[in-house]
C-alpha cells in the first residue's frame, strides 16, 4: 500500500485520494500523513493493531502507515458493539487499538489516530518512512461472518498488489466505496483506487441511499458493490423517481447476481461497463466476467486444456487454489508463507459455492451454509429467490430458512413490495409467487410469506439459510 500511495503521489501529487464526510485530501498529503503515522507506530513500538475508525481518510492513513513500519493492521467494523469488540479483540490478541470512540473499555490501550499525527517525532525518522521495513507489509482481514463468526485471515499488501501491477493511471476516475473498508471488496476498491492514481468517494454511514446520493451529487463515475446493494439502490431511486447519472464502470461481487438484477443494472446505466468478479477474504480474486451473463466462464475452469485454472468443480461445489490469496488464519500454528515464495504448487480448498454446469457457465445455487433441510428436502434459497425477485408486485426478496416441529425447517420469504408497503396487495404478491414456483416440489415452495419495508444484511450481503 505504501508503495502504491507513493507512486500516485509521484505522478499526480495534487490530486484528490479522497473524499469523506470530513475531509478532501490529496495524494501528497496523504503519503506524507501516512509516513508521520509510520514513525510514529515505530517511536511506540507498536507492531501490531486493531483499527476501529469510519472515516476511509483515515483509514488510508493507517493503513499506509503501518504498511510503512511493517506493522499489521486489522480492520473491525467502525460501529461494532462495544462488549462484541472486546471480546473479538481479545481472541485475536490485539492490545492497541486506533480509535476516536469513547466507549471502547477493556485489556487494550486506545490510542487515537491524531495522535499518531502530533506525536513528537524528529523529521529524518519521518523521512525514513519510504518504504516498509524489509518487504513485510502484513495485514489482517477479517470475514464478514455471513455464514457464522467472523474469522480472521493473514494477507501481506505485497502479495496483493500482484493484481494492481499492469494498472494504467485513471485520475479521471471517482470510485464510491460501497463497501466498509474493514472488507476484504473494501480493500480491494483502496488498492484499486490507489494503484490507479483515482479519487475515492467515502460517505459514511455506507448504505444504498448514501450511495444514491453521491451519484446524484454527479461526485462518481465508477461503483463497485454487493449485488443486494444495487438491489437496494435501485428501488431507493425508483422511489425518487431520481435520474440517474451515466457511470463508466460498475462492478458486482460478494454474491451470485441474478439474471433480473443485471438486466436492471444495464438499463439504468446503459453507458457503463459491467464487471463481475469472483473473490473472497481468504482466496483473494480469482475471475470476473464482463459479458453481462450470471454466473462464470466454464472455460475459466481448470482442466487439461487449461492446467493454468484457478477453479474446479468437485461434487457440484466450487473448488479453489490462488497464489494471491492469505498467508493463513490468525491462530495457525505454522507461520505463514506466501505460496508463490514455495515449489509447492497452491492446495485446492472448497469455497463453500454450490455450483451447476450449465452449457458453457458455471451458474451459482448458493453456499453449502444456506441449505435449507425441509423434512429431509434440500432447498438451496437462491433459485426460489431468483424466480421470486424479477416479479412486478416485488422490489427485493429474502429467501430463508425457519426452524419448524414437523419437517425441522421451512421456507420463508421477506418481500419488499415495489413501491412500498403502503398499498401493497399481499394477495396479489402470494398468488405471483405461486405462479413462479409452480414447477417446483412442493418443500421448495415459502410457507411464510411477509411484507418489510426493508430486510436485515450482513457486510452488504442477503442472508439466507436457517434463522432463529
Amino acid at each position: 500500500m505504501i508503495r502504491l500511495l507513493e507512486a500516485a503521489a509521484a505522478r499526480t501529487p495534487s490530486q484528490t485520494a479522497v473524499i469523506t464526510p470530513e475531509a478532501v485530501v490529496s495524494y501528497d498529503d496523504l503519503l506524507a500523513e501516512a509516513r508521520v503515522v509510520a514513525a510514529a507506530l515505530a517511536h511506540r513500538g507498536i507492531t501490531r493493531f486493531a483499527i476501529v475508525e469510519p472515516d476511509a481518510a483515515w483509514v488510508l492513513r493507517l493503513l499506509g502507515g503501518a504498511a510503512a513500519a511493517g506493522a499489521e493492521p486489522c480492520q473491525y467494523q467502525p460501529d461494532i458493539d462495544a462488549t462484541q469488540f472486546a471480546e473479538q479483540a481479545a481472541n485475536l490478541d490485539h492490545v492497541v487499538v486506533v480509535s476516536r470512540r469513547e466507549d471502547l473499555v477493556g485489556d487494550f490501550t486506545v490510542v487515537r489516530p491524531e495522535d499518531l499525527l502530533t506525536e513528537t517525532i524528529g523529521s529524518s525518522d519521518i523521512t525514513a518512512q519510504t518504504t516498509p521495513a524489509g518487504d513485510r507489509q502484513p495485514l489482517m482481514i477479517r470475514t464478514t461472518g455471513t455464514t457464522g463468526l467472523p474469522k480472521a485471515a493473514r494477507h501481506d499488501w505485497s502479495v496483493l498488489a500482484r493484481t494492481a501491477h499492469d494498472a494504467q493511471p485513471r485520475p479521471e476516475q471517482r470510485w464510491l466505496l460501497a463497501y466498509g473498508p474493514h472488507q476484504f471488496a473494501g480493500i480491494q476498491v483502496l488498492q484499486h483506487v490507489v494503484s490507479i492514481g483515482a479519487t475515492l468517494v467515502a460517505p459514511f454511514p455506507r448504505q444504498p441511499r448514501d450511495g444514491l446520493e453521491a451519484l446524484l451529487a454527479g461526485d462518481v463515475t465508477c461503483v463497485s458493490a454487493t449485488p443486494t446493494y444495487w438491489r437496494f439502490l435501485l428501488a431507493e431511486a425508483r422511489s425518487r423517481r431520481a435520474d440517474l447519472p451515466a457511470l463508466s464502470q460498475i462492478t458486482l461481487g460478494g454474491e451470485a447476481s441474478s439474471p433480473d438484477l443485471l438486466a436492471d443494472i444495464q438499463a439504468a446505466f446503459p453507458t457503463a461497463r459491467i464487471s463481475q468478479v469472483y473473490a473472497s477474504t481468504e482466496f483473494g480474486s480469482i475471475a470476473s466476467v464482463r459479458d453481462g451473463r450470471p454466473g462464470l466462464s466454464a472455460a475459466s475452469l481448470w482442466s487439461d486444456t487449461n492446467p493454468d485454472g484457478l477453479l474446479r468443480v468437485i461434487d457440484g461445489e466450487l473448488w479453489v487454489r490462488a497464489g494471491t490469496g492469505m498467508l493463513g488464519y490468525a491462530g495457525d500454528v505454522t507461520e505463514p508463507s506466501d505460496p508463490a515464495t514455495t515449489n509447492d504448487e497452491p492446495d485446492w480448498k472448497p469455497t463453500g459455492d454450490l455450483v451447476d454446469l450449465v452449457e458453457d457457465r458455471v451458474v451459482f445455487r448458493g453456499r453449502t451454509s444456506e441449505v435449507i433441510n425441509v423434512g429431509g428436502v434440500k432447498v438451496h434459497p437462491l433459485p426460489v429467490e431468483d424466480r421470486i425477485t424479477p416479479l412486478p408486485a416485488v422490489a427485493m426478496a429474502r429467501v430463508f430458512g425457519r426452524p419448524n416441529r414437523l419437517t425441522g425447517a421451512i421456507v420463508a420469504v421477506e418481500i419488499v413490495p415495489e413501491g412500498g408497503l403502503e398499498g401493497a396487495d399481499t394477495n396479489e404478491i402470494r398468488r405471483q409467487i405461486t405462479a413462479a414456483l409452480a414447477d417446483l416440489p412442493p418443500a421448495w415452495h415459502p410457507r411464510s410469506v411477509k411484507l418489510v419495508a426493508s430486510f436485515e444484511t450482513r457486510g452488504e450481503k442477503t442472508v439466507r439459510g436457517l434463522q432463529d
